[in-house]
């Protein structure tokens, strides 16, 4: 960004990874106010929330600068950075951790002596005393615990795919699914997941029981897919999984019989599940 794409009305800025815009960076966004706008300090790693999918979770214009480009800055440089893209800046909101500035060297103690507007630093945000950090949601998904991922989150983990060719299996042998390659995002553990689908440009999205995994009885190969619970639709581009609930593990049956009665007990379950959801 430069001076000549400045937000010229934007008051408020608060300044960090973002990845997840889980419920303690919610904390951060309260207090921006009306004229308030959400700075992403872009890594490159993250996959919570990758690239503008941050955005899907925003009530505030999103601007991203990428580490690359500021993270040589000493501590006066990149609030003199903040005062050329944002020439109304009164207001700076960071969490307790937060560091920038080269080598990370500077601290909100740093800011409030170099920024002459008020600085807002919001304390540790904990859930039943544990503090969340968009490190615990991924340790939580690699584990299958989509429960606690989303009560840190505050909302259901997404994913998003494009449609891509499956077994064929699905439709003569097994139950039908939409097939998708997803990349940028962590996926979680190995499984089966009660899921919430949106298909190609859909607004709403259909219940369903979503597999992510190794097709250890078939053919080994990694696969998402997901079964769509009430009825037979199209989806021809691209489809977004919410993960509600795990399932089970990965496991290899011996017959294909089996695999079959085991996705239709998946299904008994994730219809519980979502109906005791009221979805």
């Amino acid at each position: 960004m430069s001076t000549a794409t400045a937000f010229t009305k934007i008051e408020a800025i608060a300044v960090g990874g973002f990845d997840g815009m889980h419920i303690g960076h919610q904390h951060l966004f309260a207090e921006l106010g009306e004229r308030g706008a959400i700075v992403v300090i872009e890594t490159g790693y993250a996959n919570l929330t990758p690239e503008r999918e941050r955005e899907r979770f925003a009530c505030h214009p999103v601007i991203y600068y990428a580490l690359d480009a500021i993270r040589h800055l000493e501590g006066e440089r990149f609030i003199e950075k903040l005062h050329a893209d944002f020439p109304a800046l009164k207001r700076i909101v960071v969490g307790y951790d937060f560091h920038f500035g080269k080598n990370r060297h500077y601290s909100h103690k740093d800011l409030r002596q170099l920024f002459t507007g008020e600085v807002v630093v919001v304390p540790e945000v904990r859930l039943h005393g544990d503090s969340v950090h968009s490190h615990k949601i991924r340790a939580k998904l690699k584990l299958g615990d989509i429960d606690g991922a989303n009560a840190f989150l505050g909302h259901h983990y997404t994913v998003a795919g494009t449609v891509v060719p499956g077994q064929g299996l699905g439709k003569t042998s097994l139950f039908p699914t939409i097939n998708l390659d997803v990349k940028g995002f962590l996926l979680p553990k190995e499984g089966v997941y009660v899921t919430l689908s949106r298909l190609d440009n859909e607004e709403h999205f259909h219940p369903s029981v979503s597999f992510v995994g190794h097709r250890m009885t078939t053919d080994g190969s990694f696969a998402v897919e997901t079964h769509i619970l009430d009825g037979s639709v199209e989806c021809t581009m691209s489809a977004r999984l919410s993960f509600i609930h795990f399932i089970r593990d990965n496991v290899k049956f011996d017959t294909l019989d089996a695999l079959k009665q085991a996705i239709e007990a998946d299904i008994q379950t994730a219809s519980g599940v979502l109906n005791r959801l009221e979805l």
